[in-house]
């Protein structure tokens, strides 16, 4: 095992070793169900039936783990082996017996996908989701459960802000992680939806997207500064402040390229009159 798996994956995985010290017992089919915890929801069928040719000829070689519950068992470890064995008609499964927890059991469900890297991406994205919702975990525990660094947790975690379409491409696979990663920084989700249908409608590469996204947001910066107030000369707002106190109105002083006007407001005719005298020196 490597060296950079943490100590929580450290100590969860020996706990599906098989020993000398272990029972195996034969247990019937009907009294197992799958893990509920079990992150993967497709299997692949072909590689079913070839596991179940095999078991059919040789029979089930390496135990199943599971744990007693209600009514029966629950697979811990070794779900393909139990699908594989319905399908080639066996009425048993050779299984250990093993007491875990429902965390233990989430994170070696999770784990053991993860290292044989049997989840999709938005598999893997729901299932930490899990993790920390039922556990409340942190990332960082999280990332030591599972053998991460915390950047790898985060960055799947972002794909769930996809829109659920585009969701859909990443567990097909019709949308790769990096294309996913490209685009799910971006706010509009129309805009997200479209540059995804686009990338996979031109086999775009994740480079290329991930260029047309720097685009789109070089262009929108642009209009933002187009967009954006020029701040005031301070001395023209003195300048306006000075006719305003004189006139006693609201004053405009509008300038660019060396030449402007002065605005006055007025709100009545005696208003106009008024400011008509100020200017041709006829005060009261």
């Amino acid at each position: 095992m490597s060296k950079r798996l943490g100590k929580g994956l450290d100590a969860l995985l020996p706990a599906l070793s098989i020993n000398d010290d272990d029972k195996v017992v034969e247990i019937p089919l009907a009294q197992l169900r799958p893990n509920p915890y079990q992150p993967r929801r497709n299997f692949n069928e072909e590689s079913i039936q070839e596991l179940a040719s095999s078991i059919k000829e040789h029979g089930v070689i390496q135990p199943i783990i599971v744990r007693s519950v209600l009514k029966g068992f629950e697979i811990i470890a070794g779900e393909r082996r139990f699908r594989a064995s319905q399908v080639c008609g066996k009425a048993t499964i050779p299984a250990v017996v093993k007491k875990f927890t429902d965390q233990q059991v989430m994170e070696i469900a999770l784990i053991e996908n993860v290292q044989r890297e049997d989840l999709n991406a938005m598999e893997i994205a729901v299932a930490y989701q899990a993790l920390i919702d039922q556990f409340s975990l942190t990332q960082e525990v999280l990332a030591v459960k599972v053998g991460k660094s915390r950047s790898h947790i985060a960055n799947f975690l972002r794909l769930l802000q996809l829109p659920e379409e585009v969701k859909e491409y990443v567990s097909r696979g019709t949308l790769s992680m990096g294309h996913a990663k490209a685009i799910v920084g971006l706010r509009d989700k129309k805009l997200i939806k479209a540059l995804a249908d686009t990338a996979i409608k031109e086999q775009w590469s994740v480079r290329e997207l991930e260029e047309e996204v720097k685009k789109l947001e070089e262009k929108n910066d642009t209009k933002k500064a187009k967009l954006k107030p020029k701040r005031k000369d301070p001395y023209i707002n003195e300048l306006e402040e000075s006719l305003r106190e004189t006139y006693r109105t609201t004053v405009k002083i509008r300038h660019g390229n060396n030449k402007g006007k002065i605005e006055l407001l007025y709100y009545s005719k005696e208003d106009l009159d008024r400011l008509l005298e100020l200017l041709q020196g006829k005060t009261s």
